[in-house]
């Protein structure tokens, strides 16, 4: 199994965005955080993490007291004389939304999209929308060139999955025969939305009607007439970010648990970047055990039996069990580790012993950026 250089990557002026993804709870905001942390003071470079998480456990653990749209600066940073810097933000869906529309249309319009009840609805709560516009804003940071590196920490890997997968789905949604009937009449020239321009249209709408009954009808046709001349420009954009995540500058890192349903998550994540040919740079294998001497269960728990029958040792019988425990804990791990790194022995991994308790500041990502670089 080949050992992951993480400073390799973090230091690599050539790599510009790397992406955490993992399943829920294995300590991958952390672990976004903690890199980020780390190309910043030991690596010099200008970074800017982006969660996707709506959890404040990355604010909490940078010192901020909130996160939002826009970078926010991390004082309590060491940079030193490698003298870089540290920005941290959190995905707001919505707000990101308004930014496009605003940018990429003039005020009346914009001001016509913003009222829409179908837009309202879509930016907070439309299903996909929070990984299209994390694909949005990721292209946005990258077109700045204000950073020298950005780390994105994804949601649990179904919903990276969705993140991979926004651009294809925004166009199937907007190329859909549905839709491209809604704008037929708004395209013929002057009509009113709801002038039927063949018998074919009425009859439609009329289904459509009632299904969906006939406001929702209204607000969707007013919402993709006001968005029509934005269509193109939201494909092409999402696009070209997903192009930038299949090209070298972009290293994708799988985070998890040696535990089964998160080690099977980082395996089909593996398969899928592979099919999609973006750059997979290694596995962090988080909260990992290990026994301070190579002792194994069943020998530490005979011994501990023979102690027993000889009486008045009950104290190291009892450090003996402990670290049967710990043996056998450290025996499982191995074997679920196992399915991972035998189905891709040529991904470079590396291990991060479990914390003796959860990480809530500065001090806490410095040492899981230390034991991230260990090899």
């Amino acid at each position: 199994m080949p050992s992951l250089d993480v400073d390799r990557i973090l230091a690599d002026p050539n790599v510009r965005i790397v992406v955490c993804c993992g399943s829920g709870g294995v300590g991958k905001t952390t672990t976004a955080a903690a890199l980020a942390l780390r190309a910043a003071e030991r690596h010099g470079r200008r970074t800017v993490v982006l969660t996707i998480d709506p959890a404040r456990r990355l604010a909490q653990s940078l010192g901020l007291t909130e996160l939002d749209n826009t970078p926010r600066q991390v004082k309590e940073i060491d940079a030193g004389e490698a003298g870089g810097e540290l920005h941290a933000m959190m995905l707001d869906m919505k707000r990101t939304f308004d930014e496009v529309v605003l940018t990429h249309t003039d005020p009346v319009r914009a001001a016509e999209i913003f009222a829409n009840p179908f837009y309202q609805a879509m930016s907070s709560t439309f299903s996909g929308t929070q990984e299209y516009m994390a694909m949005e804003k990721l292209g946005q940071l990258h077109a700045r060139g204000e950073w020298d590196l950005i780390v994105v920490d994804t949601p649990p890997s179904r919903s990276a999955l969705d993140f991979l997968d926004a651009p294809a789905r925004l166009a199937r949604f907007l190329d859909g025969r549905m839709l491209r009937l809604l704008l037929a009449p708004a395209r013929a020239g002057g009509r009113s939305m709801f002038t039927l321009v063949t018998a074919s249209f009425n009859v439609f709408t009329k289904v459509v009607q009632k299904i969906i009954g006939a406001q929702l009808l209204t607000d969707l046709s007013g919402f993709v007439a006001a968005l029509d001349s934005m269509f193109g420009g939201f494909r092409q954009r999402a696009e070209q970010t997903y192009r930038i995540l299949q090209a070298r500058e972009t290293a994708f890192l799988l985070v998890a648990a040696p535990e089964p349903d998160a080690v099977r998550e980082a395996a089909f994540f593996a398969r899928r970047l592979s099919e999609e040919r973006m750059p997979l740079a290694g596995l962090v294998l988080n909260r990992v055990h290990h026994t301070a001497v190579d002792l194994s269960a069943e020998r530490t728990l005979a011994a501990a039996a023979e102690l027993d029958e000889l009486g008045g040792h009950e104290a190291t019988a009892e450090a003996l069990r402990v670290h049967a425990a710990l043996a056998q804990q450290t025996a499982r791990e191995q074997s679920v580790a196992a399915v991972f790194t035998d189905a891709f022995p040529g991904v470079p991994t590396v291990e991060v012993t479990a914390q003796p308790a959860d990480i809530h500041d500065v001090d806490g990502l410095r040492t899981v950026g230390d034991a991230l670089s260990r090899r």
